[in-house]
């Protein structure tokens, strides 16, 4: 016999659940009017939502960054969706302050403990089934930080969409340090210093610098030779270039088929001369090398308030004694 199910019954669990009235009425009758297994069915759906958006993108939503009281401790995280419309929208912007709020008062550590987290009675990972199975897009937590020191700076870009925490080593200059919060926002580092980058990092891009230098000291003295030929390397830098060209009447058939030959000379001579440009080639990388810790590593970045220094010398010109200890940088997309 089919349980009858009151307007008020469908109400109540619109309102727990805000999942509309036509959902909750179905679920309900699915549950024979036991109204936490009626939840457990909406669940369920969201469930399924969820699994049917895995394959798409979350990459809207919303980054939000505080500190505690006495700004020892920063939190930051992000929860994402697909569309701006859903991020923007009022349950899914205050589910994201309940998340931070909750996270910073139980102190919440890792990722992972925030998902298992209770809120209200309910788990911070069901929640967020629950409002894929809402709004009908993919909700995740990609991403949450703690950063302690014994100070710490919360940033929040207007719109936020990208937020940051910054930690230093002393009190007492919180100008310079939102300065540099702005410096991690804008400039996005990838660490704090080049120490901070593993050697698998560092050999991994010495490696690439070292075979960027080899292909253009080869490509150096394979133009060398093209212009000792008396031919412009810019007509013939490729055989696409080569043959229209040619068409055009800028090169002749002649010159086209020198210019081959001496790539494929000129190329193999390049190579052979490589083992003895080794210490060049070394020195140019490790150059190379240390450009790439200058424009990625905060410490050693220019100042964006001021070219003229680096993050680090900024920071002195406030304390000699202050550092920045360490950040976290999360940005949608």
């Amino acid at each position: 016999m089919e349980v009858k199910i009151s307007a008020a019954q469908v109400n109540e669990l619109r309102k727990a659940t805000g999942i509309g009235m036509m959902d909750c009425k179905k679920a309900l009758v699915e549950a024979e009017g036991n109204f936490e297994k009626a939840i457990d069915i909406l669940r369920e759906k969201g469930q399924k939502v969820a699994a049917k958006r895995a394959d798409r993108t979350a990459d809207q939503g919303r980054v939000i960054a505080k500190v505690n009281a006495d700004n020892t401790k920063g939190f930051i995280l992000v929860l994402s969706c697909e569309t701006d419309f859903v991020g923007k929208n009022a349950e899914f912007v205050a589910l994201t302050e309940k998340l931070i709020d909750t996270a910073m008062a139980q102190n919440i550590a890792t990722r992972e403990e925030l998902l298992a987290l209770t809120i209200d009675g309910r788990v911070v990972s069901d929640l967020i089934v629950e409002l894929t199975g809402k709004t009908g897009e993919k909700i995740e937590l990609p991403a949450y930080h703690v950063l302690e020191a014994p100070y710490v700076t919360a940033y929040n870009h207007l719109g936020n969409r990208l937020g940051c925490i910054a930690g230093f080593n002393l009190t007492g200059n919180d100008e310079t340090a939102h300065e540099v919060a702005l410096q991690i926002a804008s400039m996005n580092p990838m660490a704090l210093s080049a120490d901070s980058i593993s050697q698998e990092v560092k050999e991994r891009e010495l490696a690439v610098n070292i075979e960027k230098t080899k292909s253009e000291e080869i490509a150096k003295f394979v133009e060398n030779a093209i212009r000792k030929a008396g031919i412009n390397p810019a007509h013939v830098d490729s055989d696409e270039h080569i043959e229209s060209n040619t068409a055009k009447g800028w090169l002749t058939p002649e010159q086209a088929q020198q210019a081959r030959e001496i790539k494929v000379a000129a190329a193999a001579e390049a190579q052979a001369n490589l083992e003895k440009q080794a210490k060049k080639i070394e020195m140019i990388s490790q150059g190379r090398l240390q450009k790439f810790f200058k424009e990625n590593t905060l410490l050693a970045q220019e100042y964006y308030g001021d070219g003229k220094m680096s993050v680090e010398e900024f920071m002195k010109q406030s304390n000699k004694e202050l550092t920045c200890t360490g950040f976290f940088r999360v940005q949608l997309g």
